[in-house]
């Protein structure tokens, strides 16, 4: 199912504009490199937009959130809108903040948008509209405990956002409001390194953005190939080797995924 879409990846070589946050705009450029896209960022209201209007995908990231960036996620994604160009959203730490939860949601209401990514507390924050995470990494987490419940929230979240809601935990859920997708691809060794849910946002961009009429499947194989590629990186550890290593192994096999590998080791069953 995934391999057509990674090969439209590599082939289509798709530019995406990441407004992100500076503890992970290094890491998510060299990953949207190592994926096949071409990355940009620019985050200035004065030219934000005119960046977008020349990309094929919109990556909005929440994580290092201040004021000069709001008008320009909301200017930058009603141009996308205007020019069909798909958004996704990281709403990092909604909940953690008031400032980040009414951005979120303002984004929610002013911006239509392809792709919603985050962990099991933003999301709820947002399908409560109001705060309650302990910050930017989950205070709770999907596990197969509490998937039955999991899968009924992203369910009903992606039908009431119109966008496709992936949502990062133990066990990964990615649902159009139809149906959900339940992948166990990862390692939980990829929690120590800063940045994995950002690049996971960016590359469901990429997916979205060369395979923009099918935004269910280009988030599900992004997720897929995210955490296959953490197991490759795993795999590769040394004795000494620790999160630094891990870091760069996990580019190193984004970098080196084919389209094959991804097709066998994309583990994950639909609901």
């Amino acid at each position: 199912m995934f391999a057509p879409l990674l090969q439209n990846l590599r082939d289509r070589r798709p530019l995406v504009h990441a407004i992100t946050n500076y503890v992970t705009a290094n890491d998510c450029a060299n990953l949207l490199l190592a994926c096949g896209a071409s990355p940009i960022m620019a985050d200035d209201p004065d030219e934000a937009p005119e960046i977008t209007a020349h990309a094929a995908g919109l990556v909005l990231n929440l994580g290092t959130l201040h004021r000069g960036t709001i008008s320009a996620m909301v200017a930058c994604g009603k141009t996308a809108n205007a020019r069909g160009i798909p958004v996704v959203l990281d709403p990092v730490g909604a909940g953690a903040s008031r400032l980040r939860t009414e951005t979120a949601l303002q984004l929610l209401r002013e911006v239509r948008l392809t792709v919603i990514r985050g962990n099991l507390s933003e999301m709820e924050a947002l399908a409560r509209g109001h705060g309650g995470a302990h910050g930017v990494d989950a205070a709770q987490t999907v596990t197969r405990d509490n998937l039955e419940g999991c899968c009924a929230l992203v369910q009903d979240f992606a039908r009431r956002t119109g966008a496709v809601a992936a949502m990062s935990g133990a066990v990964d859920l990615v649902s159009d409001g139809q149906q959900v997708f339940c992948i166990r691809n990862g390692h939980p060794m990829m929690r120590l390194v800063t940045g994995t849910g950002c690049q996971l946002s960016c590359l469901a961009g990429a997916f979205a953005a060369a395979n923009p009429d099918h935004p269910l499947e280009a988030a599900a194989a992004a997720v897929c190939a995210m955490g296959l590629c953490g197991e490759i990186a795993h795999q590769r550890l040394g004795p000494a080797d620790g999160n630094g290593s891990l870091r760069t192994y996990i580019l190193d096999a984004v970098c080196r995924l084919t389209p094959e590998q991804l097709e066998k080791g994309a583990r994950y069953e639909l609901r």
